[in-house]
This record gives structure tokens, sequence and C-alpha cells, in this order.
């Protein structure tokens, strides 16, 4: 399949928000109940732009097919240095290569901002696709949050994974962010 990997869009708001709306329906990558409409999403994504976080999704033939960004792992200052990750792919665009090159550029992307540790707070310990999706980018097991979250009748683990970007901590950091 071939695609374009591009900084998302406001603009992409509307096809972004259409596949989040399926995640929150369908899916237990998300632990949000209702689904956020334009606006939200919208000021979701000025807010990850105004912190220096990348935020990028991928394009065929004018269809997006995914996206993902990078955001505050916490928001405390030490934390400054770790991103969080998150991706979502549309229904018809799964298992197709789009997750993991979202992925790897996300990643190639925040060593690039002086990001140094990267962390994957993955919903649902059954969502086997997401965990060997991080596995595969080099991503650890850093633990397991369990029966932390509860939706559709039934309680959901939090699997963590983490990789380092860059140097991780092999170096101090360059203290610009």
């Amino acid at each position: 399949m071939s695609f374009a990997i591009r900084p998302a869009t406001p603009g992409d708001i509307p096809a972004i928000t259409r596949i989040y709306a399926h995640a929150v329906r369908h899916g237990t990558a998300s632990f949000e109940l209702e689904v956020p409409d334009e606006a939200e999403m919208a000021q979701r994504m000025q807010a990850l732009g105004a912190g220096r976080f990348p935020y990028i999704a991928a394009e065929a033939d004018g269809h997006l097919l995914g996206y993902a960004y990078a955001g505050p792992y916490r928001t405390r200052p030490a934390y400054r240095f770790a991103v969080e990750d998150s991706i979502y792919i549309a229904p018809d665009a799964q298992r197709r290569g789009v997750g993991r090159r979202l992925l790897d550029d996300l990643i190639s992307r925040c060593e690039a901002r002086g990001f140094r540790q990267m962390i994957a707070v993955i919903g649902d310990s059954a969502n086997v696709a997401s965990i060997e999706l991080h596995r595969a980018a080099g991503f650890y097991p850093i633990g397991t949050f369990d029966n932390c979250g509860f939706k559709f009748g039934r309680w959901l683990d939090s699997v963590l994974m983490q990789r380092a970007l860059g140097e991780g901590a092999a170096t101090l950091p360059n203290d610009e962010l």
C-alpha cells in the first residue's frame, strides 16, 4: 500500500474525529466513553502543536488512513523529556503497515526535537496488535495497571511500554525543552 506521512493540519480534523470516534465507540485503545466533537479535537491538536509535539497523518489519494501524535507523558517539569505516543488507524486501513510507518516517523520526529523517552499507554492487555506494534518498534514492557478502566461492561488493563529516543538516558539532555 502506497501512502504518505505528513504533518496533520486543521483541515484533517473531520477525518481525525471520524477515526477517533470509531475507536471510542468500538475499541478499548481509548478509555474515553463519549466521542469528542470536532471543536474539541481541533483544540487538542492546537494544544499539542503549541507544545512542540509532533502530530502526523498518513494519507493516500486524499484519504486519511490514520494519525499519530506525541504528547507530554506527565505535565510536571521533570517529565519534559518523556512523551506518550498515540496512534489511531481508520478501520479500512488496519493491518496494512500504516501504524508502523506512523510510529517510526513519530519516533524520528520526537528524537529530532530532543525528547529522550517514549511511553506507550496501551488500553487493554487484550490489544495484542498495539502491543506487538510497539514491541516491533523497540518498546519493552514496563508494567501493567490491572483492571484500572471500565468500558463495554468489563474491566480493562493499561499496558505500559517504553523505548529510549536518541541517546536516551546515556547523556544529559539539552535543556531547551
